[in-house]
């Protein structure tokens, strides 16, 4: 092993910011959120969860939780896996360490194409600014022009 001074190229201080969210099966953004770039992706799980808005289904009162929640190996701990089971959503995590099956990439790919879809918007590919809040009410009005196409596209 070789250990050098300064910042490797591997080094987690990232500058920039990275941006999370959930998605509904068809790719539409349910929440969504924005942190700095040398964050972990698993400690925003629970925020985002609790800013999804009810799901309205086809008849009843709107569901206040998700059913399933899948998700990629960077989600894998058994604490988060324990949280979601409490709170009543069954989480599909793949496990770290074992090798890439075919089942959880049918699913998870909708999440790279709603990431696709934002980074369509070029001012979110690269950051600029230096303020915290424009970047996120770019994301914001990004997510809802997406969810405004979803909504011509459905009819």
């Amino acid at each position: 092993m070789v250990l050098a001074a300064g910042l490797a190229a591997v080094d987690r201080a990232r500058h920039g910011s990275k941006h999370h969210l959930i998605v509904d099966r068809h790719g539409t953004p349910l929440a969504v959120t924005l942190t700095g770039g040398n964050r972990h992706d698993v400690t925003q799980l629970l925020p985002l969860l609790d800013a999804v808005p009810p799901i309205r289904g086809l008849r009843g009162r709107p569901r206040r939780k998700l059913r399933h929640l899948h998700a990629d190996r960077g989600y894998d701990f058994d604490t988060y896996r324990r949280l979601l089971w409490k709170r009543g959503i069954k989480p599909v995590i793949a496990r770290r360490g074992t090798a890439h099956g075919p089942g959880l990439g049918k699913v998870c790919w909708v999440v790279e194409r709603a990431l696709a879809w934002l980074y369509q918007f070029k001012r979110l590919r690269i950051r600029h600014e230096s303020r915290a809040d424009l970047p996120q009410g770019l994301l914001e009005s990004a997510c809802s022009l997406i969810c405004l196409r979803r909504l011509r596209t459905s009819r």
